[in-house]
């Protein structure tokens, strides 16, 4: 109540008409009873990882280049041949994996948000350039409803975030199979 009292004063003192003053009155004390719980919860939503996030350990502390390395050598665990782009002039592709004619392209995304369209676009239309025929998107993170729509209409594979664990079968499923030509 005291709250609500000084808020009001303080606020008809600073200008505010009567009845912004007790509108401003009746909102302080709710404010304050707010404001620490919405601090808290802003602190440990930020120290946790949501469930959208990968669970293998240390994704979390990796940089992008590092996130390509480890992407790369999960694909090479499956015994397909690697080549690692260069940073510039990639034509939006970071791996080339397997095998010519059927090649897959992949693109790493290491964010602390779900990825958009972009990252879709990027490597579509890089693949043909590094003539790859399939591709792919990895990232430690979820991806958009955006991304996932226009990535089902290129046929670009998406693994994200929770699917992370299961990248080493998604890279040998979709570079393994042999497509008709």
């Amino acid at each position: 109540m005291f709250a609500a009292a000084v808020s009001v004063v303080a606020a008809y003192a600073l200008g505010a008409g009567p009845i912004w003053s007790l509108i401003i009155g009746f909102s302080a004390p709710v404010l304050l009873l707010v404001a620490p719980r919405f601090l808290v919860g802003a602190v440990v939503g930020a120290s946790c990882p949501d469930r959208s996030e990968s669970t293998i350990p240390g994704v979390a502390l990796m940089s992008g280049t590092q996130f390509e390395d480890y992407v790369a050598q999960v694909a090479r665990s499956c015994g397909l041949p690697v080549i690692m782009t260069p940073v510039t002039g990639d034509w939006g592709v970071d791996l080339i994996v397997g095998n010519r004619p059927n090649r897959l392209a992949i693109q790493c995304k290491r964010r602390s948000r779900p990825v958009g369209p972009g990252a879709i676009q990027e490597v579509v239309a890089g693949a043909p350039m590094q003539a790859c025929t399939k591709t792919m998107v990895v990232s430690n993170q979820a991806f958009t409803p955006a991304a996932r729509k226009l990535a089902q209409l290129h046929g670009c594979e998406l693994v994200g975030g929770s699917e992370l664990p299961q990248l080493r079968a998604t890279i040998r499923q979709v570079a393994g199979s042999k497509e008709v030509i």
